[in-house]
């Protein structure tokens, strides 16, 4: 097992190329299955939940040929509708690929899916929608079955703009008869790229980046080549990262608009942030001063950057709240950070965060994706050194992280047990 060895006190300086989204990589990976052709995808990070999504696409049937950044997957012998339960444990996303395989073979069986541990994620919302398609859902020994002789188009109004429902529900229903309408839809940057795959495919889809999105059914769907969207929370973590270490540093492929939310929040806190062509700038001179955050669902604050902003508030100067709006257990980081000298109290979704002068380096867990990163970065700026362990959990959503970090003038080694 992995972990990483901090030692605290450089500032990032440099430049750092921000990698393909996980979060939109992952559904576009399962939308190929939708298409009995070769489909082409560049970007692609080289992430641990990429590779199991690989590793569920070809256990399914299909060819995969890959190299850095691009993989082609070949869907045109998919047979098999049963995603095994290892696999389905593992990863989070892999409940996309029911939307797609109902509109491919019209049944699917798969087990509740894993990923982090950050509190409740039903999927009521993903089995909801693919039920008023036409889908019969059943449930028996662990097990969600779905299957649809034929799946029929409908409105379907979402209780929350759940991304993952959002983007399940537009790939069953690109084979469904008529026009489908989802209503409440998440806005997300990945939604809107998940249409733009749809579409080179063939489908007949709009209104995605709105509360409303319009899917006309096709009878079928081709090939397409797709370049994958910059990854806006490894941009958002960059950009963190570079003004509570009060460094200098250029994100590359990056979409500032995406990144926005971010920004503004740092601007706020009295970092500089800037588009410079087609890079985004961040400076830091002297502490930053505290800030409030509410997580929200796009284009409000991300909860995806919750935990990296707590980090870089527990050694601002001054008070601040974070309210914390989507997940209910995404506090686990909190213990830790305390382990490092931070003054955070936890008052049911809300944390008061007293900033110090100085984090102390310690030995720290990674519970989850999202938090592991954010004790990275706490480590970037205490003093002495830390080590954080699990970085299986970083290795999820973050290619090559270490060496990014070192590229930016950080001390940060990785070493195996």
């Amino acid at each position: 097992m992995d972990k990483f060895l901090i030692t605290g006190g450089k500032p990032l300086r440099g430049t750092v190329r921000i990698a393909g989204a996980k979060n939109a990589t992952l559904p576009i990976m399962a939308a190929t299955l939708l298409s009995p052709g070769s489909c082409e995808i560049n970007e692609v990070p080289d992430l641990r939940d990429v590779q199991m999504m690989k590793e569920i696409l070809t256990l399914l049937g299909t060819s995969i040929e890959s190299g850095p950044g691009w993989c082609r997957i070949n869907a045109s012998n998919v047979a098999s509708s049963h995603v095994p339960e290892r696999l389905m444990r593992e990863m989070r996303s892999s409940v996309f690929l029911m939307g797609a395989l109902l509109g491919r073979l019209g049944n699917v069986k798969v087990s509740y899916p894993g990923g982090c541990a950050i509190g409740p994620r039903p999927i009521d919302l993903h089995l909801k929608g693919l039920a008023a398609l036409g889908a019969t859902i059943s449930e028996r020994h662990g097990y969600i079955m779905a299957e649809a002789e034929k799946l029929r188009s409908c409105d379907i109004h979402l209780d929350f703009p759940s991304v993952g429902a959002t983007e399940n529900i537009m790939m069953a229903a690109v084979r469904a008869d008529g026009v489908t309408v989802i209503r409440n839809a998440a806005k997300e940057p990945e939604v809107v790229d998940l249409q733009n795959f749809l579409n080179k495919m063939g489908a007949h889809i709009r209104g995605a980046g709105t509360d409303t999105i319009k899917i006309e059914g096709v009878a079928e769907l081709g090939s397409a080549n797709h370049n994958v969207i910059p990854d806006r929370i490894e941009a958002g973590t960059f950009m963190v990262a570079a003004a509570m270490t009060g460094g200098d540093v250029y994100l590359e492929n990056i979409i500032a608009e995406h990144a926005e939310p971010v920004a503004a929040k740092l601007r706020e806190a009295g970092a500089q942030v800037d588009t410079v062509g087609e890079l985004v700038h961040v400076q830091a001179l002297g502490r930053l001063k505290a800030a409030d955050v509410k997580t929200l669902p796009y284009p409000g604050y991300p909860t995806d950057m919750q935990p990296q902003t707590m980090a870089m508030l527990s050694c601002a100067e001054g008070t601040s709240v974070i309210i914390e709006n989507i997940f209910a257990n995404r506090f686990k980081h909190v213990d830790e950070l305390r382990r490092m000298g931070a003054q955070i109290s936890i008052e049911g979704r809300a944390a008061v965060i007293r900033g110090v002068e100085r984090l102390s380096g310690a030995a720290v867990e990674a519970s989850d994706l999202r938090a592991g990163v954010a004790l990275v970065l706490a480590g970037l700026v205490a003093e002495g050194r830390t080590v954080v362990d699990h970085v299986y959990h970083i290795d999820r959503g973050y290619e090559g992280l270490e060496q990014k970090l070192l590229a930016l003038g950080a001390q940060v080694q990785r070493v195996r047990e």
